[in-house]
């Protein structure tokens, strides 16, 4: 089976046996905050080609397009549910829809605004964008809590392009050198072990 056949039986797969599951979610998030279901982002794709990522929404709608790129610690844009269905990365299965597209793989690097992408190197793009963008890859599982992490730091944004964002590069030019159909498997059922043992983080005194 190739990597496209394999992106295919996953995206179809759960889907159809989750659907249930996503309904329920959308209407979660339509009684939880006034606005749209689903959050579209433009996010840089396969060579360079931009396309509009597919999330459940997570934050207040008019407050979106509000503060940091990047979401930092509990960030007060979330909703109730959002912060629920980002614990356990409910909010991004509607990517397998950009799966089925063709606009993204099940395992690959994650997919980048434009802004992010404009800092790397010629080599580091080329790499990045040379396979098609993923829903999860072994950065995602190493950076599982990056929100909390950058909310640690005194610059967030900083901390992201000089720490965050060169190591998952190094993840990316591993798994670009590296991929196969085994070791996708092996991403898939890290990413399914890792979710399904998460646990809320504690509350602070």
């Amino acid at each position: 089976m190739g990597k496209r056949a394999f992106d295919l039986c996953v995206a179809l797969g759960v889907l159809l046996v989750l659907s249930p599951l996503l309904a329920v979610v959308a209407i979660w998030i339509k009684s939880d905050s006034p606005g749209p279901v689903l959050f579209q982002q433009q996010r840089v794709g396969r060579h360079g080609r931009p396309f509009a990522i597919l999330k459940f929404r997570t934050m207040r709608h008019e407050a979106v397009d509000e503060g940091s790129k990047i979401t930092i610690g509990a960030d007060p844009r979330i909703t109730r549910a959002g912060a629920f269905l980002r614990r356990y990365k409910i909010d991004e299965f509607p990517q397998f829809i950009n799966v089925l597209r063709g606009e993204m793989s099940v395992v690959g690097p994650r997919p980048e605004v434009s802004h992010y992408v404009a800092l790397y190197t010629p080599a580091q793009r080329e790499t990045a964008l040379s396979v098609r963008p993923g829903i999860t890859d072994s950065a995602s599982l190493v950076f599982k809590d990056e929100a909390a992490l950058l909310a640690e730091a005194d610059d967030p944004e900083a901390f992201y392009v000089t720490v965050v964002m060169p190591a998952k590069l190094e993840h990316v030019a591993h798994y670009v050198a590296t991929h196969s159909l085994l070791g996708d498997i092996k991403i898939v059922w890290r990413t399914a072990r890792a979710i399904a043992t998460r646990r809320k983080p504690a509350r602070e005194p």
